[in-house]
C-alpha cells in the first residue's frame, strides 16, 4: 500500500476532469483497509472514497486523501432450483457483473446493463433503469464503520433505499466502506421487464422474443443509441435524477405541455423526464467551451476535452434555474458534487 502525492484525477472520473488529489493510494484487500484506517495521514487529511468514477463531479483539486477502491471477487451461489445468491467485491465493474449473471441465465440485473460504474457504489446510489432498481434484487452489503472501527452486514430494510437514494446518501453518509454486494437472481421463470422506455420498440424491431439475454441486448443499443461512451466524450451519464411531483403539479404541466414525459410514482405522484424538460427549455446541444449538453440525450452533461469541474457545476446550475422557472420544478444533481 503506497501512498502517493499530487495524483492527477482525470484517468479516475468518467468526466476526464484533471484535477488533482493531494494524495491518493489503492486498497485491494479488507485488511489494507483496516490498515488505511490506521495511518496518521488518514486520521489527518479529509477523505475521498472512489470507485469507478462515474458519479461525481470535481470541481477543483483536492486537498486531502483519495482512496481507489479496488476490492475483486465475485461467486454465485446456487440456492435452489428457483433462485442463485450472487456476490461480488466492491471494486468489480458493475456492466461487467451483470454481463456475467446473464452469461448463466442468471435474472433480474438485465434491465441495469450499461451502467456506468462498481459495484460498491450501486447501492449507495440505489441505481436504476427501465423500470428496475438495485432494491429491486438485492440480499445484503458488507461494510466497514469508519467510526466504530468494525465489519457490519446491511440487509435490504437496513440500507433504507429510494429512488437514488440509500441511508449512505443521507444520515450515514461518510460512515461505511461498502467493500461487497450479495443480489438474489433467478435460475428460471424470469420476471422479465419490458414495458418501460424503448425496451419492447427495440425487441420488436429486431425480431426478437424477451429473454433476459435479448433484454440485455435491447437495453445496451439503447443506452448507446443515446448515452455518449466516457471514454470518447467525459460524462456521468444521467446528471440529474427524474423529479417526482404531485398529481396536480404533473396536470398543471401537461395542461400547457400535452407532451410532457411522465410516470405513475405512487399513489398521487408522478415522475417527469428530467431529460425532456431540459430539452423541453431548450438546453439540448448546448454549448459553452468544452462544457455542454449532449445533443443526443439532455439529461447527460459533457466535458468535450478541457472543461473544468467548476463550469459543468454553473452550466448545472443554470439548467436548474431555467427549468423552474419554465415548469416550477426543481432539479436534483444525481451526480456527487465535490
Amino acid at each position: 500500500m503506497e501512498i502517493l502525492k499530487d495524483q492527477d484525477l482525470g484517468p479516475y472520473n468518467t468526466f476526464g476532469l484533471a484535477e488533482q488529489a493531494r494524495y491518493f493510494v489503492r486498497i485491494e484487500t479488507e485488511a489494507q483497509l483496516e490498515e488505511l484506517v490506521e495511518e496518521p495521514l488518514f486520521k489527518e487529511q479529509k477523505v475521498l472514497w472512489l470507485g469507478g468514477g462515474s458519479n461525481m463531479l470535481l470541481t477543483g483539486p483536492f486537498e486531502g486523501l483519495v482512496v481507489k477502491l479496488e476490492f475483486k471477487g465475485r461467486e454465485v451461489d446456487m440456492i435452489s432450483d428457483l433462485e442463485a445468491r450472487v456476490w461480488a467485491a466492491g471494486g468489480e465493474n458493475w456492466h461487467e457483473l451483470v454481463q456475467w449473471t446473464v452469461a448463466q441465465n442468471l435474472g433480474g440485473l438485465e434491465n441495469l446493463s450499461l451502467i456506468p460504474g462498481n459495484v460498491g457504489t450501486a447501492p449507495i446510489q440505489n441505481i436504476g433503469a427501465y423500470g428496475v432498481e438495485l432494491k429491486d434484487h438485492f440480499e445484503s452489503l458488507r461494510a466497514f464503520d469508519l467510526e466504530e472501527k468494525k465489519w457490519l452486514r446491511f440487509n435490504r430494510e437496513e440500507c433504507q433505499f429510494g429512488y437514488r437514494q440509500s441511508i449512505f446518501k443521507g444520515e450515514a453518509r461518510g460512515r461505511y466502506v461498502v467493500t461487497g454486494v450479495s443480489f438474489r437472481l433467478s435460475r428460471q421463470n424470469h420476471h422479465l421487464r419490458t414495458e418501460y422506455g424503448a425496451i419492447q420498440q427495440e425487441l420488436e424491431k429486431r425480431g426478437e422474443e424477451p429473454s433476459i439475454q435479448s433484454i440485455a441486448e435491447a437495453v445496451i443499443a439503447i443506452r448507446q443509441s443515446k448515452l455518449p461512451n466516457p471514454a470518447e466524450i467525459g460524462n456521468s451519464g444521467s446528471f440529474f435524477k427524474n423529479p417526482v411531483v404531485s398529481k396536480e403539479d404533473h396536470q398543471r404541466i401537461q395542461k400547457q405541455y400535452p407532451e410532457v414525459v411522465a410516470y405513475p410514482a405512487g399513489a398521487e405522484q408522478m415522475k417527469l423526464a428530467a431529460g425532456w424538460l431540459i430539452e423541453r427549455a431548450g438546453w439540448k446541444g448546448y454549448r459553452k467551451g468544452d462544457a455542454g449538453v449532449h445533443n443526443k440525450q439532455a439529461l447527460v452533461l459533457v466535458n468535450y476535452g478541457k472543461a473544468r469541474g467548476a463550469e459543468i457545476k454553473a452550466l448545472a446550475e443554470a439548467i436548474q434555474a431555467s427549468v423552474y422557472s419554465t415548469f416550477a420544478v426543481a432539479l436534483e444533481a444525481e451526480v456527487n458534487i465535490i
